[in-house]
């Protein structure tokens, strides 16, 4: 029977063979033997070398079934070296300069005995320094303040915040990822925390805050504006969006620097679009982007069940079996990726 079944693989491969124009059955062939050659240089364990890993990683991006006739390694792979390449194209062109000027050791003892004598933070100390004629920047204070345990009080507080208000607050972020040309491309999203459902998202190659204040524009239209919107200290948050959002009804809060856990549901947001899907896909371009996330996240909203909310974030109703006949059946979403299982009457 298993002889059987590699036959008749064999002979359907053939066949699509004749319906390949020329061209595509030149890289096929091409790829083929470029593993082959592989096999035979290194024996049954391949060494693969980067011009292997270039090759793959150019063939990912320009032929739409590179998948088809790899065999040497997982497709999976493939992305990664993507991944890696990416970082070692920005670990080139972005060499490290001379940077800031070190401070003197007595502006840096300065800064610990303000701290130390008064419990301040980065930005009480800078402005103390700047009365006694000192000029330092707000990060460079930061790094030179002494590590402090933890106020358990405080993040109590906003703990208790967040679950006392999480059905009126919601949240915005930003996160990066790098096309097959190395290009940077800025995902910005606004998350519902009751829910935990995604509100409006889009893709830019130049974010900046009036394209900020436009998304927010049409994130909330009419009265469906959350009484919070919280929001971490990046730059492009500037006091223009701030107005923006306080033009809204909406109360604006900011989280402290260095403090990503103060907006935990979206940072794990970001984490888990990374793992169901970017780490996944190789991405093209802008378009492509937004058609992958676009998908992702009406699967995310209707059918991913949340483990926290035991539901989807558009309370995916139960599918009751109808008869002891039927059987589970699982419909592709994301391209495969990720399914939404429901009953179905054996045929």
């Amino acid at each position: 029977m298993l002889a059987l079944l590699n036959l008749t693989t064999l002979l359907l491969r053939c066949t699509a063979a004749f319906f390949r124009s020329h061209n595509e059955q030149a890289i096929v062939e091409l790829t083929l033997r470029q593993q082959l050659a592989t096999y035979t240089l290194t024996g049954s364990k391949p060494n693969i070398t980067p011009l292997d890993r270039a090759l793959w990683v150019a063939l990912s991006r320009f032929w739409p079934r590179w998948k088809d006739t790899l065999v040497i390694v997982k497709p999976d792979t493939v992305i990664r070296w993507h991944r890696k390449g990416f970082r070692l194209y920005w670990r080139a062109i972005s060499k490290r300069g001379p940077g800031r000027p070190p401070i003197s050791e007595e502006l840096q003892a300065l800064i610990r005995q303000l701290a130390g004598e008064n419990g301040w933070g980065a930005r009480k100390i800078q402005a103390e320094l700047g009365k006694l004629g000192f000029t330092a920047s707000l990060a460079t204070v930061s790094r030179y303040l002494p590590k402090r345990a933890p106020d358990r009080g405080k993040q109590q507080r906003w703990m208790t915040f967040l679950h006392n208000h999480k059905d009126v607050i919601a949240a915005m972020d930003f996160f990066v990822i790098p096309t097959v040309g190395f290009r940077l491309l800025t995902i910005w999203f606004i998350i519902d925390h009751g829910r935990r459902r995604i509100i409006h998202f889009n893709v830019t190659t130049n974010p900046s805050e009036q394209w900020v204040i436009q998304q927010l524009r049409e994130s909330f239209p009419f009265d469906s504006a959350p009484r919070y919107l919280i929001y971490d200290n990046d730059s492009i948050f500037s006091d223009k969006v701030t107005e923006a959002i306080k033009y809204l009804g909406i109360e604006p809060k900011r989280t402290a620097y260095r403090s990503p856990w103060q907006n935990g549901t979206a940072e794990r947001w970001v984490g888990s679009a990374r793992r169901e899907l970017l780490d996944h896909v190789i991405v093209v371009n802008e378009q492509h982007l937004q058609r992958l996330l676009r998908d992702y996240i009406a699967y995310y909203n209707a059918d991913r069940v949340h483990t926290r909310l035991r539901d989807a974030p558009e309370r995916r109703s139960v599918d009751v079996r109808p008869t002891l006949d039927a059987r589970v059946v699982g419909s592709p979403r994301v391209g495969g990726l990720h399914h939404r299982y429901t009953w179905r009457e054996a045929a």
